[in-house]
Parts: C-alpha cells; structure tokens; sequence
C-alpha cells in the first residue's frame, strides 16, 4: 500500500463540480497522485474502497455528504483497514465536517491529506457502523422527509421547514436506555447517540461528543407536556432546550422499545425494537485539521 497514493470517492451529483474538478487537478499539479471514481448507486462505495485497497491506496477521500462519508467510513472500517480518510464536504448538511473544522472548499479540504491522521472512534449498530451520530424519534423523521429538491432550495434549513411542516405529526416514543451505571426509561421526542456533535442540518444534539475517548454521548430529549412548546422554539431557531435534555457518554448503550423505533444512521435508516449501539476506539483513521473541536485533546497531530 501507497500511504500517499490517494483516491477520490465522489458521490455522482459532484461529477460536474467546477470547484471539485479545479481541486483535483491543482492537487495534482502539486506532485500528489490523486485518482476520482464516481458513485452511480447503492453499494458503490463498498465496491470502490474495496477496489482502491485492492489497488494499494493509502488514502481515501469521500467527496459527497454526511450519507457518503458514513459509506465510505463503513467500508474502509469492515475491511479493517490501515488506509486512511479524508472528507470533501459537498452536501446540505455536512454535519460532521462542520462539527470537526473541515473546510467546506474542496481545495483547502484536499489540503488535510497533508496532515498526519488521528485515530477516531466509530459507532456500530446491529453490524451497521456510523461516523458522525445516530438519531432517533421526531428528529429522525425530519432528516428522512426533506425532499432533495427542498435542500437544493434552501439548504440546512430546508430541515428547519420540514420540520415546522411537520409539527403537528409530533408524538413520543417509550423506551429504556441502560449503559454503564446508567439506566433511563420513559417517553422520548428525541435522540441522538453521537460520535459526533450535530445532526439534522446543525442541530447539536451531543454538544460534548469527541471522536477519540472511546464514547459515544448519548441524549434524550424527554416528552412531558411542556416540552412540546420549548421543541417548537427549538425548530424556529430559539433556544432554551438544552437543559431538558438528558445525557450520558458511555462505551455502548442498550434500548428497548415495545414499538419499532425509527432510527437514521447518518441517513441510513435503521428499525428496531431492540439495539445496542457500541464505540469502536479508534477503529479508523482520518485526516482532520489542527485544534478540531472533535478531538478530545484540541488538535490533530502535526503535518507529516
């Protein structure tokens, strides 16, 4: 393997990218190998990272949004891989990049093949492994019904919008959640199991979350009646909301629901009555800039 022999991952709505097609070849012109590979559909990410191991890739980018990167990061993770991820962030959301300090222009984002990766920490579910967060309840919903056309519109508030739409739908989930000398049990309207820190297009649900202490922060939104007034707030850009939450960072966490709860990985869909969701310390290497709010210590390690 090349530990700098890179491959591009772009998710296929980039392929005409002007900003994508000018980094990629100033990138090259800096003496770096760089190759592009275009996603069509489901599974083309699995095939394309096991391809470029294959190959001897040392470094895999994921050019595309949250549901690319959480491609992509699964894939490198199952094939257990010494190869390392950078993240181009091209889409509404970029929850995860954002949380970490990425660059959102895909030159300076190229730019953090550079620097030395950091080991990071996954999440796993069910054999499903995510980068960035696990959500659940109203907020999952919001994410799985706003429209691509929406987005293309209004961006990150586009689930803003579609969550106002959508507020009358509004109804509570009952589970448990138990951990490490943690136990809970009642009526939820949300929850987020994070890795990372945001979701939903830059709503923080884990505000405490860092990639690299072997935890995931877990954070539920309770549903007394009283709530439901706040979380309306909440949607139109008020605040006042964190202090109802309860949290906890745990190494894994068990729920148990009656009913099937609706859970998105990342923009994966996920249903279960019953799941445990666990961290992954370390199980995957990535390219984030110095001083990222994700990382427990403050900064990434030096430019090799």
């Amino acid at each position: 393997m090349s530990e700098h022999k890179a491959l591009l991952i772009l998710h296929g709505k980039q392929a005409l990218n002007e900003d994508v097609r000018a980094a990629v070849e100033q990138y090259r012109q800096q003496g770096h190998e760089l190759a592009v590979r275009v996603t069509w559909e489901g599974g083309d990410a699995q095939r394309l990272v096991d391809e470029a191991l294959a190959q001897g890739y040392g470094q895999i980018v994921a050019g595309g949004g949250d549901g690319t990167l959480r491609d992509v990061a699964e894939a490198m993770a199952l094939a257990k891989t010494d190869a390392s991820l950078a993240l181009m962030p091209l889409g509404t959301a970029n929850d995860f990049a954002r949380a970490a300090g990425v660059p959102l222009e895909p030159a300076n984002a190229l730019a953090l093949l550079a620097r030395a990766p950091v080991p990071v920490d996954l999440g796993e579910v069910g054999g499903q492994i995510f980068l960035n967060m696990a959500t659940g309840g109203f907020g999952s919903q919001v994410t799985a019904n706003t429209s691509e056309d929406l987005k293309k519109v209004l961006g990150g508030a586009a689930y803003l919008f579609t969550g106002l739409s959508r507020f009358s739908e509004l109804r509570a989930a009952h589970g448990s959640l138990s951990g490490p000398d943690f136990h809970w049990e009642g009526d939820l309207l949300a929850l987020g199991i994070g890795n990372g820190r945001q979701a939903g297009g830059g709503h923080e649900l884990c505000p405490e979350a860092v990639v690299d202490d072997g935890l995931l922060e877990i954070s539920i939104l309770p549903a007394p009646t009283e709530v439901v007034g706040t979380l309306k707030n909440l949607l139109a850009g008020g605040l006042g909301l964190d202090n109802l939450f309860v949290r906890a960072r745990l190494p894994w966490v068990q729920i148990n629901s009656q009913e099937n709860l609706d859970i998105n990985l990342d923009g994966e869909p996920l249903r279960g009555e019953n799941l445990r969701f666990n961290a992954l310390p370390g199980a995957l290497k990535v390219h984030l800039p110095a001083g990222s709010p994700l990382l427990s210590r403050g900064a990434a390690l030096p430019a090799n």
